[in-house]
């Protein structure tokens, strides 16, 4: 079992406490999850507080195992207090993209500590490009940067064909946030690991190109 700083634990806890007080009132859950019509209304303390409830146990895990195993990389750089600011940013971010998506969707509602998590996670990636993936699908271990690259050209596809209830929007905007700040936090990345650099900026590009053009 690897070592898991205080900040990480903190998060994970929140996280959990405030799901779990979702799945036994309704009530709370409808006020605190994302809701376009309620947020253009006033309530922007959902575009923070909707990343702290999940939809189920599963959901819930899967978010939590991915922060578990990626934080530790972004504390080990970063320190603790960055850390934090990566996830919280990439919370917000994640929702603001949402919400300018989704704008003209009054009854769109999200969940989900995933924007966040995939902040941290390309962190992760840019501060430490040669770590490897394992997945329960694949029995060899794959790039991160290459998982990275195409989770992003993943999420492009179905904000593209809208095919799923996924929020792919904050995702991005997560994994926005989570390079910009990275970038800006641990300048010598550019030095250091260039391609990576430009690698993931990539899916961005094209996310604003298709944005740009009407396309999504």
């Amino acid at each position: 079992m690897q070592n898991i700083d205080t900040a990480t634990l903190l998060l994970i806890a929140a996280t959990v406490v405030v799901t779990l007080i979702g799945f036994k009132d309704n009530a709370f859950f409808e006020r605190y999850k994302f809701n376009i019509a309620a947020i253009k209304k006033g309530e922007k303390v959902r575009l923070l507080s909707s990343g702290f409830l999940h939809a189920d146990v599963n959901h819930l895990l899967f978010n939590m195992l991915t922060l578990y195993f990626f934080a530790p990389v972004v504390v080990a750089y970063l320190g603790a207090l960055l850390f934090v600011c990566i996830y919280l940013v990439a919370l917000l971010c994640g929702s603001w993209l949402s919400f300018v998506f989704h704008k003209q969707e009054p009854y769109y509602s999200a969940i989900g500590s995933s924007g966040a998590v995939t902040g941290v996670l390309y962190a992760a990636i840019l501060l430490n490009p040669s770590m490897s993936l394992y997945l329960f699908f694949v029995p060899i271990p794959i790039p991160a940067w290459l998982f990275g690259v195409g989770y992003l050209l993943y999420s492009i596809y179905g904000m593209v064909t809208k095919r799923d209830n996924i929020g792919h929007d904050a995702h991005f905007g997560g994994a926005i946030a989570g390079y910009v700040l990275t970038l800006f936090f641990a300048p010598s990345i550019f030095f250091d690991s260039l391609w990576i650099v430009g690698l993931l900026a990539l899916p961005i590009a094209l996310l604003f190109y298709l944005k740009q053009n009407n396309k999504i």
